[in-house]
């Protein structure tokens, strides 16, 4: 328990609560009031990535930024008037990925000191544990120490920001990047990037193509040739459903448990409502003493693949 005061009221544990508010409520007050048909609509539009807005004083609402986008995007663009060009604006959920980037400035900002030194507040300390957690028990076991290290700030930075974004996630009024498609996408997209350029590089460009298919007869080449090429391919989409999947599914859980309070109150009126709250709210709290812990392992698994990925696309005999 001392630990755990020390750790929260140290200066860079109450900037980093600082950042987390900060960011629960610019995120949550400049987005447009949830109200749904049903009550467990509304609840579930709470998943929905929202753009960040402004509140005019006459009532209508604008956007806080408003970000052109060229015709070819014009899929991904807001609603607009029939005839505008394509735009679309800063969402709440890049409001956490922000902060998670200022947590991982923070909470690491005095790792640096300590392992050089093994001088350095709590914090200092434990995200240096963790950091040699990554490094020994999950970078180097596959790659080796010498390759390893090349790749080691990509996968502590990768890991940590999960980390933090899918954490945050769990804080009331936050939001979870990691529960919207676009942003598992996204990082899918970065470590399909690296299996490529990392395993062209060190192959050379020809090379990486020509040994993604093993040794077969010549006319089993071609076939064997897409087949290689697809798996290449669904390996990141299947980190980028599982994240998603996982992260949203559990939110999905709590809020219908929440909903369930509503429901009974609609249905046998107040006195449904308040008898149902016990059940509804012990079930969600159990869900979300779950999904703390799986915001942790969906962490682990991201980065546990992805050096898997590239390791494999970097050694052909993988």
């Amino acid at each position: 328990m001392r630990t755990l005061l020390e750790l929260l009221f140290s200066p860079r544990g109450i900037l980093g609560i600082a950042v987390v508010v900060a960011a629960c409520w610019f995120g949550s007050t400049h987005i447009a009031h949830h109200e749904g048909k049903t009550p467990f609509e509304t609840l579930y539009m709470h998943l929905v990535p929202e753009p960040l807005i402004t509140h005019g004083a006459d009532g209508a609402n604008e956007l806080l930024v408003k970000v052109p986008l060229p015709q070819a995007l014009a899929a991904f663009s807001l609603p607009r008037p029939e005839g505008e060009a394509p735009f679309t604006g800063v969402f709440n959920l890049q409001v956490f990925q922000i902060a998670s980037v200022l947590l991982c400035l923070i909470f690491f900002s005095g790792v640096p000191g300590y392992l050089r030194t093994g001088k350095g507040d709590p914090i200092s300390k434990l995200f240096a544990g963790f950091a040699l957690w990554v490094r020994d028990d999950m970078v180097y076991p596959i790659m080796g120490k010498d390759f390893g290290r090349k790749f080691l700030p990509y996968f502590l930075s990768l890991f940590f920001f999960l980390f933090f974004m899918n954490v945050m996630g769990l804080v009331p009024f936050s939001a979870t990047p990691t529960a919207s498609i676009f942003v598992t996408a996204a990082l899918a997209v970065t470590t399909l990037l690296a299996m490529l350029i990392c395993g062209m590089v060190v192959q050379g460009p020809v090379a990486f193509w020509k040994n993604l298919v093993p040794h077969v007869p010549l006319a089993l080449w071609p076939l064997m040739f897409v087949v290689e090429v697809v798996g290449l391919l669904v390996k990141p989409f299947a980190l980028m459903i599982r994240l998603f999947a996982n992260m949203s599914g559990g939110h999905m859980v709590v809020l219908s448990f929440m909903g369930l309070i509503f429901f009974f109150a609609e249905l046998w009126g107040p006195a449904g409502g308040w008898g149902s709250v016990p059940v509804a709210v012990g079930f969600a709290v159990f869900i979300m003493i779950i999904e703390s812990f799986v915001a942790m392992l969906q962490a682990y698994i991201f980065t546990m693949l992805s050096i898997m990925f590239v390791n494999a696309s970097v050694h052909p005999e993988h």
